[in-house]
């Protein structure tokens, strides 16, 4: 398999966990993984990306401009902001939620997913309504990570993700976890017919 993704979000959303569980997961499946984070601004609040290139192509952690085929963006302004990385015929699975990043003011939503509708080829999901039954919007990075899974536009199988979130996350969280995964998992392959 050859596959870019570009996972986008702020700070303390678990862009960085969502990425490890899916580049550990490729590499479970045999692939060549490289990726590479910004975490820097990831306790401040700020902007974080995460790169992960699955494949044998792949000979830089940084994904070119216009090559990603996925984009998991945890928050809708980050998503219009990273939206150059996706390919012609790429997908985005979008949080309409807004999540303002430190020393900004919130913003309406609604404007940045219609102009990502007009742009390509979306799943949209609010992170609040979703993650409601886990008491947390905590749980939402392993969510979307189940909704790509669902959708097929992930391309890694069900059994390796859940095999890598029992290994990455912490022993008392394991089962809720799952749970939520299996949440998104659902989304996900109701959202495969509808886009």
């Amino acid at each position: 398999m050859n596959k870019d993704i570009l996972i986008c979000g702020v700070g303390g959303q678990g862009t960085v966990l969502a990425s490890k569980i899916i580049a550990a997961a490729a590499m479970e499946e045999g692939n060549a993984v490289h990726s590479a984070e910004t975490i820097g601004m990831a306790q401040r609040g700020g902007s974080v990306t995460s790169h992960v290139r699955i494949g044998e192509g792949a000979y830089s952690p940084l994904i070119p401009h216009g090559s990603a085929e996925l984009l998991l963006a945890f928050e809708p302004a980050e998503a219009v902001r990273n939206l150059s990385y996706l390919c012609p015929g790429g997908t985005a699975v979008v949080n309409t939620s807004v999540v303002a990043p430190a020393g900004s003011a919130s913003y309406d939503g609604e404007p940045m997913r219609a102009y990502l509708e007009k742009k390509c080829r979306c799943i949209f999901v609010d992170s609040e309504e979703v993650c409601r039954p886990f008491g947390s919007v905590r749980f939402f990075n392993i969510i979307i990570t189940g909704i790509a899974a669902g959708a097929g536009v992930l391309g890694i199988s069900r059994e390796t993700l859940t095999e890598q979130i029992r290994r990455r996350v912490k022993p008392k969280f394991v089962e809720e976890n799952l749970k939520a995964f299996a949440a998104g998992y659902e989304i996900g392959s109701g959202a495969s017919r509808q886009v």
